[in-house]
């Protein structure tokens, strides 16, 4: 049988995660994430398939981040309509992300439409509709833990947990031939241990191959616990200063940890008690299926819940669905704490709280996530003077504090000891990182005489 596997997304970048496997004329899709960048590539990259999609038997998605999940609806339209299996939490999931992003991509459209119009610019178009999205999980199907299935003839896939979100699963392919069974893993992307909220990351063992992410290949994270001290004296200089803290995040796990550090910040009165602002409907709708979905968390977060101490409910944190309320915001001179999407800045309301606040240095810019190149929030990061928020410059004088102790991905003592677990191993192929990362972490692994490939985009290599 000729086993052939080709890198579509996420090779030498971190966003846009797609993987194809072909085993006997068989198309099997792992992931089918949007591409996060400038506006004419986001377009131009997440619009265009080099494979019909009408010719893919299934697939299998890791977990409901955008830039794992968020090109499903693209590629409904051009025709896709094989089953999507995933674990429970992540069908939810994937359900309010992929809504929430053609919602946002109808509402920064029309906003941008307005500028261009103006201008006498081109007028742009949404990827996709909220209508077209909500689509998408009618064909996913629903598997648990370790639960081994078949999804097309002698390909079989297992799900386990990757502890990096909710919901969120390693994938293992078990591809039957005559006399053999070949085994490949795919850890993209892969948790940290002993994360608050998440199971740990289980290794698969027996494989033959294994695709895993270098986000942070070349890095090592601070312990888990800095993160909590590093909130606690950013957002107590910002407090004292009478400013306003902002915190891009990703909707999904990053929201619900940081309201998990604040719960336990202010329980230890170690913060000052002043308003905090989740402002966005979905990260609303996410943390109550955090709460449905109880058996994907950890055992000291079930104990918790069976206590009636439920993590998410603080007496001055307010969810903010209305639109008025969320501009509202912008109007009151008090200082506060405000959660908001997108985690990049690339889109959300978290764009329009930049647009008012980013001049006035009492303000702060709390980063407690990735921002990848060529995003407005990596442009924050690097502290340029002036950045474009919806094609108008500002000067950037708030305060910009990045944490990085809060990350969800392994980083390069947690990748090695992952990948040590999986050994012995045929091939290590390095996907979902920087160019720097993966050359980083590719150095030590190749160290340790492992037989290591950094693929392209689009590239196609054989198994056997």
């Amino acid at each position: 049988m000729s086993i052939k596997l080709r890198f579509l997304g996420g090779a030498k970048t971190v966003t846009g995660s797609s993987h194809m496997v072909t085993a006997n004329k068989t198309e099997i899709l792992i992931d089918a994430g949007l591409f996060q960048g400038h506006r004419d590539a986001f377009y131009e990259v997440n619009t265009t398939f080099h494979y019909n999609p009408r010719t893919i038997k299934a697939m299998v998605l890791s977990h409901a981040h955008i830039d794992h999940c968020g090109n499903i609806p693209n590629l409904i339209k051009k025709g896709l309509r094989c089953k999507i299996y995933t674990t429970s939490a992540t069908k939810d999931l994937a359900d309010l992300m992929l809504m929430d992003s053609g919602k946002i991509q109808e509402e920064d459209v029309r906003y941008v439409n307005k500028i261009n119009r103006r201008l006498g610019l081109p007028l742009r178009h949404a990827l996709y509709t909220e209508k077209e999205a909500s689509r998408a999980t009618k064909i996913f199907r629903s598997i648990s833990y370790n639960q081994k299935f078949c999804i097309a003839k002698d390909i079989y896939a297992t799900i386990v947990d990757a502890g990096h979100i909710l919901g969120s699963g390693i994938v293992v392919l078990d591809i039957k031939d005559e006399d053999r069974t070949l085994r490949l893993g795919y850890a993209v992307d892969l948790g940290r241990k002993n994360l608050p909220l998440l199971n740990n990351p289980v290794i698969p063992r027996g494989l033959d191959y294994l695709i895993i992410e270098s986000t942070y290949g070349g890095r090592f994270h601070r312990p888990i616990e800095e993160a909590q001290s590093k909130l606690r004296e950013a957002i107590g200089r910002a407090i004292r200063r009478g400013g306003k803290v902002l915190i891009p995040s990703f909707t999904l796990e990053r929201t619900q940890e940081v309201i998990y550090f604040l719960n336990e910040l202010l329980k230890e009165k170690l913060i000052p008690s002043v308003p905090i602002y989740v402002d966005s409907p979905l990260a609303t709708n996410i943390t109550d299926l955090f709460k449905y979905h109880l058996d994907f968390l950890n055992s000291k977060t079930r104990e918790g819940f069976s206590r009636g101490d439920n993590p998410f409910e603080l007496l001055n944190l307010r969810f903010i669905r209305d639109q008025k309320e969320s501009k509202a915001l912008n109007m009151d001179k008090r200082p506060m704490i405000i959660i908001a999407g997108s985690g990049m800045c690339e889109s959300g309301r978290m764009l329009h709280h930049l647009q008012n606040n980013i001049e006035d240095s009492r303000n702060m810019i709390l980063v407690v996530g990735y921002m990848a190149q060529d995003t407005l929030g990596r442009r924050i990061v690097e502290k340029l003077p002036f950045v474009k928020i919806f094609g108008v410059e500002y000067e950037l004088n708030a305060e910009v504090v990045v944490i990085n102790a809060f990350s969800g991905h392994a980083d390069q003592r947690e990748l090695l000891e992952f990948v040590s677990g999986c050994l012995p191993l045929k091939r290590i192929f390095l996907v979902h990182g920087e160019p720097e990362q993966l050359d980083t972490f590719a150095g030590v692994l190749k160290q340790q005489n492992l037989n290591v490939y950094i693929p392209d985009k689009d590239e196609e290599v054989l198994l056997n």
